[in-house]
């Protein structure tokens, strides 16, 4: 059973920035930073496959970047020009195939405990 763990979160005055990551127990092919705000639903916000290529949600392109180191098993998101609607509780997932790039919840098969992302205006 894979299992992940995400760090990284914190408080930050809007416009700042701060950098998750997501460290793996093992060798992963799919993965996604996902975030859930108090009363909303869980959000898909940035996908990376197997092979590198890369997907962001609208609401956070040009401000958030995801990317992942395979020889450390880690994921990485990093946050610029927060705002007060990124904060949220963050969760990264792994999924079970390789080439996939979808921001659904249901299409992945491991998820971490999640780290809260505090953005004050």
């Amino acid at each position: 059973q894979l299992q992940l763990v995400e760090s990284g979160g914190g408080s930050v005055q809007a416009g700042g920035s701060l950098r998750l990551s997501c460290a793996a127990s093992g060798a992963t092919r799919s993965m996604g930073w996902f975030r859930q705000a108090p009363g909303k639903e869980r959000e898909g916000v940035a996908t990376i496959d197997y092979y590198g290529n890369t997907g962001h949600a609208d609401s956070v392109k040009g401000r958030f970047t995801i990317s992942k180191d395979n020889a450390k098993n880690t994921l990485y998101l990093q946050m610029n020009s927060l705002k007060p609607e990124d904060t949220a509780v963050y969760y990264c997932a792994a999924a079970d195939r390789r080439g996939w790039l979808g921001l659904a919840a249901n299409g992945y098969n491991y998820w971490g405990q999640g780290t809260q992302v505090t953005v004050s205006s």
